[in-house]
């Protein structure tokens, strides 16, 4: 019998946010990205004000985490607009994705800090 493995559902990282639509905002995520699941770490690019997953080793702009995608997405070869958590919520730590390069602990505790600069909490 085949096994069959379900990945991260949209908003499952989140545990608070704020009232309404508050705490989420439309935002591109840039072509060449690739594959972005949901709740994963993401860093804004300062020239074109597109998003990555924030990488350790990006020096535009991007290595800085600033938001969280609610949706996953693919844009492997165009951008894509999706809604992110960008400010006033709790997320869950452990469901987070990181960029590969975030691969060390104290990586990804630059990455949270980062995010409770902007409101985010990771718990």
């Amino acid at each position: 019998m085949p096994v069959f493995t379900e990945g991260r559902h949209p908003g499952e990282f989140l545990l608070t946010e704020a009232n309404g639509q508050r705490s989420r905002e439309a935002v591109t995520v840039a072509s060449g990205a690739g594959i972005i699941a949901a709740g994963t770490v993401l860093g804004k690019v300062t020239a074109s004000g597109k998003y990555l997953a924030s990488a350790v080793g990006a020096v535009d702009g991007s290595e800085v985490a600033v938001a969280v995608a609610l949706y996953g997405c693919d844009a492997t070869s165009a951008d894509v607009e999706i809604a992110a958590i960008v400010r006033d919520a709790e997320v869950k730590g452990p469901i987070l994705t990181y960029h590969a390069d975030r691969d060390l602990d104290a990586e990804k505790s630059a990455a949270n800090a980062d995010l409770a600069g902007v409101g985010i909490i990771v718990r």
